[in-house]
């Protein structure tokens, strides 16, 4: 994988420094608006990338890159990643993976269509700890109540109560705390259980629209899910399956899942933890590159066509709240 990065915010260098780990996995160019900037400098020599750009097109016209990974804000994931595919690119996205279902759809039709691969860059789901609760869920019987919590103080919104600009407050960049944070929530629930039946978003709004915080009422077969989130608060954060036979918790945040609790009736308490690296991304990474390499497509796809999955339930659970984005009125 040679890889070409469009942004340079702080999910980059995490990016970079998990990719590093990688045999195979290459970041081969830079593209920032800020092209002379502290930031990129500091990653260009920090990491020793050869190549840095300005213009979009001009790095996508680099022979050497056969994959692109974008970091920009979430307004410019769709038309980024169209752009990198219709250029012959491979993509890995950022979450969320685009703004609307319709987006999401577009890009993988787009990447079939060109035989090209396409990922969204979702820790969670990629998690050797989250693989261990997919694997003993059966042990804790029926769910019947699912709790999980992601809230965290944000010096962005800290920012923003100063009057400062923040992209992740602002609906112009399509912002909010479901977006950014629940949306990992989101994934642990939609790929365990698949989509939910039924579902309702109620937001705690800021004056231009934007949620800080909010609580996602997910509705299955049997139970109902709770997933809450802040970036204008912090707390314990955890996921709780509760079934007819015991619970299985993650002991902190969902896009990290550092620990996993199993409490199961006739069987020995268990603190469980498969992940050795401390930076979250590579265990994604790692996924894609294994997908690239021996060309799985069917493996791709079938990531790609869950992502618009959820896309579109993050789409209707926003507008639930009448969290309205721009790019709502193109599509």
């Amino acid at each position: 994988m040679k890889m070409g990065i469009i942004g340079s915010g702080n999910i980059v260098e995490n990016f970079i420094s998990a990719a590093a780990k990688i045999d195979g996995t290459d970041i081969v160019a830079l593209c920032t608006r800020d092209k002379g900037g502290d930031r990129a400098k500091f990653l260009l020599e920090k990491y020793s990338i050869s190549n840095v750009y300005d213009d979009l097109d001009n790095m996508l016209a680099s022979p050497d890159i056969n994959f692109v990974y974008v970091a920009s804000p979430n307004s410019l994931h769709y038309q980024q990643s169209l752009k990198a595919l219709l250029a012959g690119k491979n993509v890995v996205c950022e979450k969320p993976f685009t703004t609307t279902a319709a987006e999401a759809r577009r890009l993988v039709d787009t990447a079939r269509k060109n035989g090209l691969m396409i990922f969204e860059a979702i820790t969670t789901i990629h998690l050797p700890n989250f693989q261990i609760i997919k694997e003993n869920l059966h042990k804790i019987g029926p769910i019947r109540v699912a709790n999980l919590n992601f809230s965290r103080f944000s010096a962005k919104y800290g920012a923003y109560l100063r009057g400062e600009a923040a992209n992740v407050f602002n609906p112009a960049f399509c912002g909010g705390c479901l977006q950014d944070i629940n949306i990992y929530n989101v994934h642990f629930m939609m790929a365990l259980f698949g989509a939910p039946t039924s579902y309702q978003y109620f937001p705690s709004l800021l004056e231009n629209g934007i949620d800080a915080s909010g609580v996602l009422v997910m509705q299955y077969p049997g139970f109902a899910a709770s997933l809450t989130a802040s970036k204008q608060a912090g707390g314990e954060n955890f996921a709780h399956l509760l079934g007819e036979n015991g619970r299985i918790s993650v002991v902190g945040t969902t896009n990290c899942c550092e620990i996993v609790e199993m409490d199961v009736k006739d069987a020995a308490f268990q603190r469980l933890n498969g992940q050795h690296e401390k930076n979250q991304l590579f265990y994604e990474i790692r996924v894609f590159k294994a997908i690239f390499d021996g060309g799985d497509f069917e493996k791709c796809y079938e990531l790609a066509e869950y992502s618009v999955q959820v896309m579109g339930v993050l789409e209707g659970a926003r507008k639930s709240a009448g969290i309205i984005f721009p790019m709502d009125e193109k599509n």
